[in-house]
């Protein structure tokens, strides 16, 4: 794990294993030549309305899809969805990535507001629970690219000792929407109903967008008029060639092992509830089975076949990036597993009004954005990241541990809400602290890529703790 943060863009130095630069990767650095004073101001603005439209998504829409439910009258379908939802966000940002690196970041920027607007679109002109199932498929390809998208451009735009600083500001749109997000979705239902909560992200999110994505094709735009981007150096002459080619640099066998691998095991942690005889079902144990027998065949093909693997050896030998993945899917399991039903027990066992109640879930939500902004500044100035993400793991532990007695007959609300403050605050130390020191280990050509798989084997252990959880 890195422990110092330099003034640099990466202290990573290439070893045994040769590290390509895609076309996306060089076209970025070579923007950097283009930006002046305003035109940064452009993009700093496009990412705070990236951050904020989708931090308010995140708060409303999940609320409306149990309305589109009970509107036609079939709620079969929802722990069906929810799946798919959350299979699509995992496997999705290896995927995004690699567009993003391949092609360009304005152009992936691009392809995750088709899906987003398409998704929107389908859901809220839905004629039965079918149709608002595709739409959330396409919807949630959006809404992960989006999320790993903006850390990948600030990753491209500033050095380490800034990087945490920065991607924690960029969360700030979380403590606002935490306390306003229920109001807005209540009144839309009330007022609008659940089609027009979906319909008006239609709306909102190309506005928001389109000013970051702009001032990306602007820069790109300009650099390769100046001559300084990268020439393309595909020897394909044909169609097919021209197909194979851009299919072998996005390494699409090896995102489809990996899709497949993390699908299968997802698949029965998050239906185990609610499938006929629950862990008794056969399939739940054979698809478990068949994903992990998966995970070496993976291997095998992205180190000794990919010419461009998702996961090349060196992540895998990369101490930094596996204990980023480690921590990341051990702190979900945790969180997951006490957060599922920590709404439904409050309104149990404490005469907290419905409001009181929503706010207190969203403590630790505030208090990990907060404090993501209190490490960002001492990574600044104090450029040290181990300290940071052991003592910040080491508090989120004792929120933990603090639950055992807070949950009991003895416990206070006091108790209650230390539990999840202590929870953020330990919580926003480690996860800019080990965000920031993975990137930190690879050279920029693989930022992008070292962001997704994090967050990868991040998302597999939220699946794992709401699958223990249930």
């Amino acid at each position: 794990m890195a422990a110092s943060i330099e003034d640099s863009k990466s202290s990573f130095s290439p070893a045994t294993e040769d590290v390509v630069a895609y076309e996306g990767v060089k076209t970025v650095e070579a923007t950097h030549k283009v930006y002046g004073k305003y035109s940064k101001w452009f993009l700093f603005i496009g990412l705070g309305l990236a951050a904020y439209i989708y931090s308010l998504d995140g708060s409303t829409t999940y609320t409306y899809l149990s309305y589109a439910a009970s509107a036609f009258e079939d709620h079969t379908l929802i722990s069906t969805i929810q799946v798919a939802q959350s299979i699509i966000i995992a496997v999705g940002k290896p995927v995004i990535a690699k567009v993003a690196d391949v092609t360009s970041r304005g152009l992936a920027y691009t392809v995750v507001l088709v899906f987003y607007v398409v998704g929107y679109i389908v859901i809220a002109s839905s004629k039965n629970i079918e149709t608002v199932a595709g739409g959330i498929i396409l919807y949630a390809i959006g809404y992960t690219g989006l999320q790993l998208l903006t850390q990948v451009i600030i990753a491209d735009i500033t050095t380490l000792k800034w990087r945490g600083l920065v991607s924690s500001l960029i969360s700030m749109p979380f403590i606002i929407n935490a306390f306003i997000g229920a109001n807005v979705s209540a009144s839309v239902i009330k007022h609008a109903g659940w089609r027009w909560g979906y319909g008006m992200f239609a709306i909102l999110i190309p506005v928001s967008l389109l000013p970051l994505i702009i001032t990306l094709l602007w820069a790109e735009n300009k650099a390769k008029k100046l001559g300084i981007t990268p020439k393309q150096n595909s020897t394909a002459k044909g169609l097919f060639e021209q197909v194979m080619d851009g299919a072998n640099r996005l390494d699409v066998p090896g995102l489809v092992l990996i899709g497949t691998c993390v699908a299968l095991i997802l698949l029965p942690l998050t239906l185990s509830s609610s499938a006929k005889g629950g862990w008794n079902n056969p399939s739940m144990i054979a698809m478990i089975v068949i994903g992990c027998v998966l995970i070496p065949f993976v291997g095998l093909y992205e180190f000794k076949f990919a010419k461009y693997p998702v996961i090349p050896r060196r992540f895998v030998l990369n101490r930094s990036i596996v204990i980023a993945s480690i921590v990341g899917a051990l702190d979900f399991i945790s969180f997951y597993l006490s957060f599922t039903y920590l709404y439904s027990y409050i309104l149990i066992v404490k005469p907290w009004s419905l409001v009181n109640t929503t706010y207190f879930t969203q403590t630790q939500t505030v208090a990990l954005t907060v404090f993501g902004i209190v490490a960002g500044l001492s990574m600044r100035f104090m450029r040290r990241a181990k300290w940071l993400l052991v003592v910040g793991l080491g508090i989120r532990i004792l929120g933990v541990g603090l639950m055992i007695h807070s949950r009991g007959a003895d416990g206070s609300d006091a108790e209650l809400v230390w539990t999840q403050l202590l929870q953020g605050i330990g919580g926003g130390f480690a996860a800019v602290a080990s965000q920031v020191s993975a990137q930190a280990a690879v050279p920029h050509a693989d930022v992008a890529m070292c962001t997704a798989v994090v967050l990868l084997i991040t998302e597999i252990g939220g699946a794992i703790g709401s699958g223990i959880g249930a």
